[in-house]
């Protein structure tokens, strides 16, 4: 089982900055795959980014790339999503989650393929 917290969302003027942040715990959570996710009122779930269990690899929307990175500190159990130039279309709430598999060799995108989830951390973007 592995639990999952955000925190760093808040309100934050278009072209602004946040780093959201996602403490991890539980049975062998250093070995899965992470991606955080985002929904925005009306809307479904969509993918923003994924990062490998080691870290040395990295996966990005289309929408986010280059202006988002995500990061992990295996010491800390710790995933972080750094969003830059924000726009008001990146308003939602974001959650990061853990891959169904332990230590799967590729990234995916699907959220049927994580399991495990946190409760969610608001992003508002004012124009």
């Amino acid at each position: 089982q592995v639990q999952l917290v955000e925190s760093g969302g808040g309100l934050v003027q278009a072209g602004g900055s946040l780093r959201l942040s996602c403490a991890g715990a539980g049975r062998n959570f250093a070995m899965y795959n992470m991606a955080w996710f985002r929904q925005a009122p009306g809307k479904e779930r969509e993918f923003v980014a994924a990062i490998s269990w080691r870290g040395e690899t990295t996966f990005y929307a289309d929408s986010v790339q280059g202006r988002f990175t995500i990061s992990r500190d295996r010491t800390k159990n710790t995933v972080y999503l750094q969003m830059d130039s924000l726009k008001p279309e990146d308003a939602a709430v974001y959650f990061c989650a853990a891959d169904r598999v332990s230590s799967r060799s590729l990234l995916v995108t699907d959220v049927e393929d994580y399991n495990y989830w946190g409760q969610g951390t608001q992003v508002t973007v004012s124009s």
